[in-house]
């Protein structure tokens, strides 16, 4: 199993690929290089931020959707990039990566909004989040459909 510190750094390198593909444009797989080139990470953290960021893209509609559903005053194209970055790696997170508990899901999306959200990012995330948890019990009965990007952890 992949260490926690390992998984919060892969996290972080995650939000920042999806950030500048976001932003950019540029190709997954050239920031993915860059981003792990800069920064680093045993085998097993790199394999989860590639799982992160390619799941995100591959799931981006149906992501969008529920970040629209539980965040109706704020259109998902008019979030701070942070922001629908965060949401969407958590709520990736929550149907797909059978590993990660929810509630860690949560609270490592709450400890990225605070490191480089706004002041209220924590909050606004939490509160996205914790109303996704409870009102998409579909969602999590989704877990161990894996998506074609993701692979087995050993």
């Amino acid at each position: 199993m992949v260490g926690v510190s390992i998984r919060r750094k892969a996290r972080t390198v995650a939000l920042q690929a999806l950030f500048e593909i976001d932003i950019v444009g540029h190709h997954p797989e050239v920031v993915l290089r860059e981003r792990l080139a800069e920064d680093p990470l045993p085998r097993e953290g790199e394999e989860f931020t590639r799982l992160l960021v390619m799941g995100v893209l591959s799931h981006l509609r149906e992501l969008d959707s529920i970040i629209g559903k539980y965040a109706p005053a704020w259109p998902v194209e008019q979030m701070s990039i942070i922001d629908r970055n965060i949401l969407r790696m958590a709520i990736f997170e929550l149907g797909y990566v059978d590993s990660t508990p929810p509630k860690v899901a949560i609270n490592e999306a709450v400890e990225l909004a605070k490191a480089f959200g706004s002041d209220s990012s924590y909050r606004f995330v939490n509160g996205v989040l914790g109303s996704v948890l409870a009102n998409e019990p579909g969602l999590l009965k989704g877990k161990g459909k894996r998506p074609s990007t993701a692979r087995k952890r050993r």
